[in-house]
């Protein structure tokens, strides 16, 4: 393995600890937004917006660690 290669491996290793630490902190705040809505403000429905909103942020991450944005996925 090259010192290119090995960059590459270590450069996508550290973009996919990154990604789990952000879907971990996703669940994590979901987890507890949601029963907060629905037991302190029962009538409105609110935690739609970041889930949808903050969902679709992770699925960027994604694609980029996909490389689906043309840089530094695998796909290079």
């Amino acid at each position: 393995m090259t010192d290119t290669e090995h960059e590459k491996t270590i450069r996508s290793s550290r973009r996919l600890k990154g990604f789990a630490l952000h879907l971990l902190a996703y669940f994590v705040v979901m987890i507890i937004l949601v029963p907060v809505n629905l037991f302190v403000f029962p009538d409105t429905v609110w935690f739609v917006l970041p889930l949808v909103g903050w969902g679709s942020v992770l699925a960027a991450h994604v694609a980029y660690i996909l490389g689906l944005f043309g840089s530094g996925g695998p796909k290079q």
